[in-house]
């Protein structure tokens, strides 16, 4: 009988450290967590979730201790909490926004004074699902940050909710506030061959094409509920206004196996050294 001695890997004390951190943010019930009832976007847990981007953050996007992080639609501060273990309390930093002031509010009277180098606004952007009443046009979006004032932006679940044209003016700004060789994070349902067939799609993502495109619309009542796009259009967003697509991830919504759910791009921006 020929007896094999187990494989032994070396020892990564970096690894080690985030993943003890990831656990750390996952089950540390001191750190802020709002009300359940008033958590207005996203389902799960809170903290876990969290936690789970972070990592996307770290092993995909490359987010580094050291970054300007720009949180476009920060919600209620599930991507920012656990940022706050993470970013480095001196050299890195974080501006969030978002349409719906509940948020807004809470992570300003929650985070922000234990966590200074954070800091959330609301802009008042209109939106038919959570900012009816707003006075800004998606499209004709500004956002109030100067010329390459970022290093890496965040925008997880909030390409599923814009229209086309939005979701351009969105990837416009972004591009413009984030420094040369800045990356994008961005989160969204691609409609390729494999989503479009729907074997082993999430049911309730029964997608239908609006027109000629390129929007995917899964409810026909509350189109902005859950927005999907033709495969190749946002890659050519992100080309079209200076970005390098790094990292295109199809996540598991569509019933293939992927450690994430919506698909994921990475994209950074030209101009700066690699």
């Amino acid at each position: 009988m020929n007896v094999h001695a187990p494989e032994t890997r070396a020892f990564d004390p970096v690894s080690a450290q985030f993943d003890w951190l990831l656990d750390h943010i996952g089950q540390n019930r001191f750190l802020p967590q709002p009300p359940a009832d008033s958590i207005f976007v996203g389902d799960g847990d809170f903290r876990a979730i969290g936690a789970e981007f972070l990592r996307h953050f770290v092993t995909l996007g490359g987010l580094r201790r050291s970054h300007r992080v720009l949180d476009v639609g920060s919600g209620i501060g599930r991507m920012a909490v656990p940022l706050t273990q993470f970013l480095h309390p001196e050299r890195g930093s974080y501006e969030g926004f978002d349409p719906v002031l509940d948020g807004v509010a809470w992570c300003a009277t929650t985070i922000t004074p234990a966590y200074p180098k954070f800091r959330f606004q609301k802009l008042d952007i209109a939106h038919a699902l959570y900012n009816p009443g707003g006075v800004v046009a998606g499209k004709d979006l500004v956002l109030p940050y100067g010329d390459a004032n970022f290093d890496f932006a965040i925008m997880v679940s909030v390409a599923t909710h814009l229209p086309a044209d939005e979701l351009a003016a969105y990837i416009r700004e972004i591009a413009r506030v984030l420094g040369p060789n800045g990356k994008l994070f961005l989160t969204a349902f691609v409609l390729d061959e494999v989503a479009r067939a729907g074997d082993g799609r999430d049911a309730r993502l029964g997608f239908v094409r609006d027109g000629e495109g390129p929007c995917w619309f899964a409810n026909a009542e509350a189109p902005l509920a859950a927005v999907g796009f033709d495969d190749g259009f946002i890659d050519g967003l992100l080309r079209e206004v200076g970005f390098d697509i790094g990292l295109k991830s199809l996540g598991h919504w569509r019933g293939i196996p992927a450690d994430h759910y919506q698909d994921i791009f990475v994209a950074r921006k030209r101009g700066g050294r690699s």
